[in-house]
């Protein structure tokens, strides 16, 4: 059964459980797309900036969903485990990862040309959900690089045996841990695609 009704409902909730940084030195990035959805109420409750953490997942050839690694702005993740669970070979993990690049320029251009300077601040990465985390900690590492003071990542529905990493997280919040997770979508009624325009469109918002 659904929790949320759409990314909005999940943001406004997640909100709630990060009242604690309303006010303080910090901003909020969204992973594009769905994620900055969910990351724009966060924002507009909290009354913080709105910014975005551009990262792609690298996918299972046969099986794109499957996340078998993820990339960001100076950063690159592989799952040994994953890749074999999935039958992924070099020459195909590459081309995958080319595709990836490219697209992960793109949406760098689209949606980030003037990034948010988060040296010093804390850092709220927020997105939908979180499968196998892979494109999460990608966003973490990158915001981290970037000189974050402090790492927060913000997630309506995760499953509940997953945790980022420790060295590069500072908090988790995730207020539904679910046991019998199987995708970040049974648990939206609606979980639509989120075009390029609402996330420009919501970016635009928070502009002065």
């Amino acid at each position: 059964m659904a929790i949320f009704s759409d990314r909005a409902e999940a943001g406004r909730e997640l909100a709630e459980h990060l009242l604690d940084r309303k006010g303080t030195d910090a901003a909020v990035l969204g992973i594009p797309r769905g994620g900055v959805v969910v990351a724009a109420e966060v924002a507009r409750l909290l009354g913080l900036p709105l910014g975005v953490a551009v990262v792609r997942k690298l996918g299972a050839p046969a099986h794109e969903e499957f996340a078998v690694g993820a990339i960001a702005e100076g950063v690159r993740i592989v799952d040994p485990h994953a890749l074999r669970q999935g039958g992924v070979t070099a020459a195909q993990l590459a081309s995958v990862e080319e595709h990836e690049r490219a697209e992960l320029e793109r949406r760098t251009r689209a949606f980030d040309p003037d990034p948010l300077d988060v040296r010093g601040l804390t850092v709220i990465v927020v997105d939908d959900g979180v499968a196998t985390g892979s494109t999460a900690m990608a966003a973490c590492r990158a915001q981290h690089a970037r000189g974050a003071s402090l790492i927060v990542l913000a997630v309506p529905v995760a499953p509940a045996s997953w945790r980022p990493e420790a060295s590069v997280v500072d908090a988790y919040v995730c207020p539904h841990p679910i046991a019998d997770f199987w995708a970040v979508g049974q648990f939206y009624d609606d979980f639509r695609q989120t075009e390029d325009e609402e996330v420009a469109r919501l970016l635009a918002r928070d502009l002065p």
